[in-house]
Order: C-alpha cells, then sequence, then structure tokens
C-alpha cells in the first residue's frame, strides 16, 4: 500500500512535464507557420515590359512586322493576332523577340487558340525561352538541340498511349535530341493533360519562373474569366539561361489546326522588398545616344518646317487654329439635319407610291364609266346603279388620294423651308422646334387620313362576283370512264398470265 502512495506524485510530475513540452512545440510550430504564411503571402512585384510583349489592336506594322519581334516561316501577322501556322499541312512558323531578356524572375501570358476541322490535330504549339533565336527546325518549328526550356502543347499522340492533347516541360542544355517519337515524355520535366483544341474562348496559359521555380498554370478556354487559372505543373530547383530569348512557334503534319497566338504579355518579377531598377539603366549610354540625336534631329526639321510655313502663308500668322475635332452642338446639328433628310425622303416615297395608286385608280374609273356609258342604253336601271355605285365610290377615293398628296406636297414644302432657316440661322432655336412640331402633327394627320381611306376603300367597294362555273364532267360520262378503264385493266392482266405461261414452257 505504501508503494503505490509513493509512485502516484511521480506519475503525475511526468504528466505535467510532458503537458508542458507539447504546449511549447505547439505554440513553436503554429509561430512557424504564421511567418511562413505571411511570407509566401507576399506577392513579387509585377512590372509589364513592352519591348518583349506584343498584342492587339494594331499589332502589325505597315510593313508587315510586328514592334520589337521578328517572324519567320509561314508566321502571318495581323492586326489582332499572329497566326503561327494556317490549317494547311507541313507548315512550320515562329516568332522570336529581337533584343535578350535578362530578367532574374520573370512571368509570360499566352493567350492562344488551337482551332481544327478534325476531330485530331498537329503538330502543337511551343513557348521558348533560349539562348539563341531558334527560326525554324524540326521541334514544333524550331530549332533542335536548343539551350534553355522550352513548354510544349502537343496535340498530336505520336507514341499511341491516347495521351494528348498534352503540355509537356522539356530542358535542354544544348546536347539532347527532342525523342518525338515519344511526345518528348521520356525528357520531360513536368506534363498534364488539357484539351486545349477548338475551344469558344481563347486559351491562356501562365508560365512563372521565380526563385528557380517554374509554374504553368492553364485557363481552359470555357469562360471569359481572365483571371480563371488552373494548376498544370510545376518544376523545383530549375536552372535557365540568364540570358535569352523569348519565342513561340508551332507546326503541322499530315493533321493540320490553325495556331493563332492573340497576345503575349511578359513581367519581370521582383523580391519583395526590393527595388526594381528604373528604366533608365536598362538602356545602353550607345543606344540612349542615338535617340536622343535623332529626336534633336526631328526637331530641327520641325522648327525649319514650320519656318517655311508661316513665310508661304503670312496671313495665317498670328490666327488661331480651328478645331478639328466635332463639338457637341455640332454633332447635335448634324443628328438633327440628318433625321430632317430621312423624313424627307420618305415623304417623297410615299408621294410617288400615291401618284401611283391615284393613276391606277383614274384608269379603273375611266374604264367603268366608258363600260357604263356603252350599256346604259340596253341595261336595266337597277343594274346601272350596281354597276355605277362602284364608280362613284372610286371618285370619291380618288378625290381623297388627290387630297392627301396635296397634303404631302405641303409637308415638303414645309421641310424645305426648315432646311433653309436650319442652314441660314442655325439649329436649336424655337423657330426651328415649332417647325419641326407642326410637321409631326400634318404626319400624323396624313397618317390618319390614309388610314381611314383604306378602311372606307376595304368596306365600300367590293368585287362582284364570278359567275357559277358549269360543270365540265357529267356523273354518267364519269361512269362510263370508269367502266372502261376497268375493262381495259382486266384485259391486260390476261395478256401479261398468257405472256408468262407461254415463256415457261420453254424452261
Amino acid at each position: 500500500m505504501a508503494v503505490s502512495i509513493a509512485q502516484r506524485p511521480a506519475a503525475s510530475a511526468r504528466v505535467l512535464i510532458l503537458t508542458f513540452l507539447t504546449t511549447v512545440i505547439f505554440h513553436r510550430t503554429v509561430a512557424d507557420v504564421s511567418t511562413g504564411a505571411s511570407t509566401s503571402e507576399e506577392s513579387p512585384h509585377r512590372r509589364f515590359e513592352y519591348k518583349y510583349s506584343f498584342k492587339g489592336p494594331h499589332l502589325s506594322q505597315t510593313d508587315g512586322g510586328i514592334p520589337f519581334w521578328i517572324h519567320s516561316g509561314n508566321a502571318i501577322p495581323s492586326a489582332d493576332q499572329v497566326r503561327i501556322t494556317p490549317s494547311l499541312r507541313s507548315q512550320r512558323g515562329s516568332v522570336w523577340t529581337k533584343n535578350k531578356v535578362s530578367f532574374e524572375h520573370w512571368e509570360a501570358e499566352v493567350t492562344f487558340r488551337v482551332s481544327g476541322r478534325g476531330r485530331m490535330g498537329a503538330d502543337g504549339l511551343a513557348v521558348w525561352f533560349t539562348t539563341a533565336q531558334g527560326l525554324d527546325g524540326p521541334v514544333y518549328g524550331a530549332a533542335d538541340q536548343w539551350s534553355g526550356i522550352g513548354i510544349f502543347f502537343d496535340s498530336f499522340d505520336n507514341d499511341g498511349k491516347k495521351n494528348n492533347p498534352a503540355i509537356v516541360v522539356v530542358g535542354n542544355n544544348g546536347n539532347l535530341v527532342y525523342d518525338h517519337q515519344n511526345d518528348g515524355t521520356t525528357q520531360a520535366l513536368g506534363t498534364c493533360l488539357r484539351d486545349f483544341r477548338n475551344k469558344p474562348y481563347p486559351v491562356r496559359a501562365k508560365i512563372t519562373y521565380y526563385k528557380k521555380t517554374l509554374t504553368v498554370m492553364i485557363n481552359n478556354g470555357f469562360t471569359p474569366d481572365k483571371e480563371d487559372y488552373e494548376f498544370c505543373t510545376k518544376v523545383d530547383n530549375m536552372i535557365i539561361p540568364s540570358e535569352g530569348f523569348f519565342g513561340i512557334s508551332a507546326a503541322t503534319g499530315g493533321l493540320a489546326d490553325d495556331h493563332d497566338v492573340l497576345s503575349f504579355l511578359l513581367f519581370r518579377l521582383t523580391e519583395p522588398g526590393q527595388q526594381p531598377p528604373p528604366p533608365e539603366s536598362e538602356m545602353p549610354k550607345e543606344e540612349k545616344d542615338k535617340y536622343q540625336e535623332e529626336f534633336q534631329n526631328f526637331q530641327q526639321e520641325l522648327d525649319k518646317k514650320k519656318e517655311e510655313f508661316q513665310k508661304e502663308h503670312p496671313d495665317v500668322q498670328g490666327e488661331p487654329i480651328e478645331d478639328l475635332y466635332e463639338t457637341v452642338n455640332d454633332r447635335e446639328i448634324r443628328q438633327v439635319f440628318e433625321g430632317q433628310n430621312r423624313i424627307h425622303l420618305e415623304i417623297k416615297q410615299l408621294h410617288r407610291q400615291l401618284a401611283m395608286i391615284l393613276d391606277e385608280q383614274r384608269r379603273y374609273v375611266s374604264v367603268i364609266t366608258d363600260e357604263v356609258a356603252k350599256k346604259g342604253t340596253n341595261a336595266e336601271s337597277g343594274q346601272v346603279r350596281t354597276v355605277g355605285s362602284p364608280a362613284c365610290k372610286l371618285s370619291l377615293s380618288v378625290s381623297s388620294l388627290c387630297q392627301c398628296r396635296n397634303s404631302f406636297h405641303e409637308s415638303l414644302k414645309q421641310i424645305g423651308s426648315t432646311q433653309h432657316q436650319g442652314n441660314a440661322v442655325g439649329m436649336g432655336t424655337y423657330e426651328t422646334i415649332q417647325h419641326f412640331n407642326d410637321i409631326k402633327e400634318h404626319l400624323h394627320t396624313v397618317k390618319r387620313d390614309v388610314e381611314h381611306l383604306v378602311q372606307r376603300n376595304a368596306q365600300a367597294v367590293k368585287c362582284p362576283e364570278m359567275p357559277p362555273m358549269p360543270s365540265c364532267l357529267s356523273t354518267v360520262h364519269f361512269a362510263i370512264f370508269i367502266v372502261v378503264q376497268s375493262i381495259l385493266f382486266f384485259c391486260y392482266i390476261m395478256y401479261k398470265s398468257q405472256q408468262e405461261a407461254a415463256a415457261k414452257k420453254f424452261f
């Protein structure tokens, strides 16, 4: 009993020591995690580098080139995109930066489309960062045995493992030959399966190289959200050349796709707490002096042209330069005149149509009156009245149409007078607004008159009914025809049966 009582304090002391140690370790781990999270949350500073980027609109210049970029092969620059290869067989094309990039950390955003009519496509598109420009070659339109990194968007399944389309990251030190037969899987540093062909929206790839880690993120092209990226692959402890060229290439084989690049945006990344170098420090002194000299020459030429212009036009000196852009008042006046001209044209068109209808009605009235005059002596008085009533109604319609035409004439005169007043005095005055209101009321009155005329003519003028036509075939003739046709049909059947019986005798 004494032994058990002596062991209780020792056991409780052990429990207290263990709980103290666990709390200390827990607090330390929580502190480490919190500090690590705070450092990881700090994102690097991004600065856009326009000399190594391109995007639409107005992407290509007048000579067909891309600013700060060169294109080769079958690449076709346009105003809003660069078609690296068209959907034709055995095509190669590429675009590369003219100047070398010497960023320690960078991030590239590529927006592209790969579209084709077939269920399968070929060969694919590649994004490069290499020490030399691979303008032409067998690896997606670029040179083999490159020194740098390549991110391949492979469309065709060469090894037959049904693992395409895929995104493959392959590095090379200048000695390796790309393994086409296995789609580069034996040399891949990272890969992911993503279908990037024939998507409703452009596909976006974000390639980040930061602290010797290459990360590839993909926007699958199913949504218009530009920031809807998902993780593709990541390569740690990756060392790439400190200087190199960015490029995009594509190629087609037996199958063909359109490989279009809409934009390539490059950002320089700087670690938190470090200030990025100013843009002036990146430009060499020789290039800066060259640009300064060109600017001074341009300024001198501009001053000479100004002096020559002042000598040739001494009257223009001291006068204010007229504004070349349209003001708000001018735009409103122009819109009012354009609307007025449209109304004028519509009324002219209606006037022509009413004149045609009026001529046709007059012709009908003349024909009816001639017929009444010819048959009036021999016809009965009731019939004369029934024939004469449509003529009277048509004459009324002709008179109403004449009134409509006169009202249209008055409308045209009012619009013409309003236009002359607007040109002489200017729009926006009270008299002009009153003229427009008068024209609007007059047009509504004409519209009501025309509708009333149409309804009255539809109710009043009715075409005479046609007399019943006599039947062309009587019942007796129809029965005789059916009997004769039935007799001929049975005779034909008997004749055919006899012919078949006679033919069977020979077999």
